[in-house]
């Protein structure tokens, strides 16, 4: 009888657990699984390598080794379950973008460097989708590039001189449409990018796990990391030695004391809304495949759904002091009325919305605003992160190069400028609460200067350098 009353109630605490995670954003509620959680670690545990976060970088990462070295033994130590943070509630943009412009990128590791970390995230877009294709996932991936309107004089020009500086950089295929091509309001024009796919990302990250599993992986969830050194990683749950560990926790480093620093957990918040008519996605001009966006300073961006609506959100949730991630952090009502709000800016033409979902979550953003990748094979310690909001394709391409670090591979990937860097750590409290949030309020009023003076935002020009452009 007791033993009957254990497993019921075993039986009902998964439910409840699959239940709550389907809650946390319409990706999960639509995952195409009951996210039940999987066994967390039972004790003391020997592998090869031990990756600490099942997101997307560390089933990418997992997923890349399998192919290099199907003998490794893989161990992936999440806190929760596979997809539970920025991987699984994030925009859905399989971009090129990469957190630090190429300018920026050129000044800091030179031209070439900086072209090549470009051309290799172009190819990244192809190369999710080939993945995606190559193993049956029903991740809704669509390849319809990214349209960026430009909404006043200001943005025009912006969206000019973007164009200009990638065909200087010699790696790029954007184009400058007109405002007869894009009918978002007041639009002088738009930026297309080619080099975007949308995709359902809890979906992707989801099937990633499974597919890691099948291939002898073993993800430890419910696992809680406190700490790790070379050859080990310590767990609320016991030991994992391991040869090669890898840091994968983007902005949840910031809860584990020792990369408490490193990375700022900044919310980036959605919305999603019930299904659309196909009349109002010809009034709007968006197709399958396309994301959107316009040239704010105060970054927003949406993707039309496979199952038509409109996926949309942005910046605006204020830091929390001491680099706190709660879950009522996810949900800030003001936030979810402005991105309503905007989204009728944007298209007036569109009927009453519906929204279906509203969530958040926090990315990672290091104090250089430079995405990195580590590893040291003398203490067999690696990382990556600090994508900034730009890490469904940079996760890739982070876990196919931590893939050829750690088998000792000489590639053009071990070579771009992003591998070793190691950016400044952020600042103690109250700094770091104090400038998070200044930062936060200088993106709102440089958005508010330019529309005021129709001017470019001296206010957006002294934060440029702070912010990578």
């Amino acid at each position: 009888m007791d033993a009957a009353l254990d497993g019921a109630s075993l039986v009902h605490s998964a439910a409840h657990s699959a239940h709550h995670y389907a809650g946390l954003s319409h990706w999960h509620a639509t995952a195409g699984d009951d996210l039940s959680p999987r066994p967390a670690l039972p004790g003391d545990l020997d592998s090869d390598v031990a990756i600490i976060g099942a997101g997307l970088t560390g089933l990418w990462t997992a997923y890349e080794l399998q192919r290099r070295d199907p003998t490794l033994r893989i161990a992936l130590l999440e806190k929760r379950i596979a997809g539970f943070g920025a991987s699984g509630r994030n925009g859905g943009w399989v971009s090129a973008l990469f957190p630090r412009s190429a300018a920026s990128l050129a000044q800091a590791h030179g031209r070439t460097a900086a072209i090549a970390m470009r051309r290799a995230m172009i190819d990244t877009v192809d190369e999710v989708g080939r993945v995606i294709a190559a193993e049956g996932i029903d991740a809704h991936y669509v390849k319809g590039g990214t349209v960026v309107f430009a909404r006043s004089d200001t943005q025009w020009a912006d969206a000019r001189a973007e164009v200009e500086q990638a065909r200087a950089f010699g790696a790029d295929a954007l184009e400058l449409w007109g405002p007869e091509r894009v009918r978002a309001s007041n639009s002088r024009g738009a930026v297309y990018d080619p080099a975007c796919a949308r995709v359902h990302p809890a979906r992707l990250t989801r099937s990633l796990a499974r597919i890691v599993e099948r291939r002898g992986a073993t993800i430890f969830e419910g696992t809680e990391v406190t700490s790790w050194a070379p050859g080990a990683v310590e767990t609320t749950r016991g030991r994992v030695r391991a040869r090669h560990v890898i840091a994968a926790l983007e902005g949840y480093g910031a809860t584990v004391a020792q990369s408490r620093r490193r990375i700022l957990p900044l919310y980036s918040l959605m919305i999603a809304t019930e299904p659309l008519p196909a009349t109002a996605w010809d009034e709007i001009g968006i197709a399958h495949g396309q994301t959107f966006s316009d040239g704010r300073h105060l970054v927003i961006y949406g993707q039309r759904t496979a199952d038509d609506r409109i996926a949309f959100g942005g910046r605006g949730a204020r830091y929390h002091f001491g680099s706190a991630i709660r879950p009522e952090y996810d949900r800030v009502s003001g936030v979810f009325d402005h991105l309503r709000r905007t989204l009728h800016e944007l298209f007036p033409q569109l009927p009453p919305l519906e929204i279906s979902s509203t969530w958040g979550g926090p990315l990672g953003v290091p104090r250089d605003w430079h995405a990195s990748v580590i590893y040291d094979r003398r203490t067999g310690l690696g990382s990556a992160g600090g994508y900034v909001g730009d890490g469904l394709s940079t996760t890739n391409i982070a876990g196919r190069t931590l893939a050829d670090l750690v088998t000792g591979a000489d590639t053009e990937l071990t070579r771009l400028p992003w591998v070793g860097h190691r950016s400044p750590s952020w600042e103690p409290e109250p700094l770091r609460f104090l400038g998070a949030n200044a930062g936060l309020l200088a993106m709102t009023g440089a958005d508010l200067e330019e529309r005021l003076t129709r001017r470019p935002s001296l206010i957006a020009r002294a934060m440029a350098s702070l912010i990578g452009h």
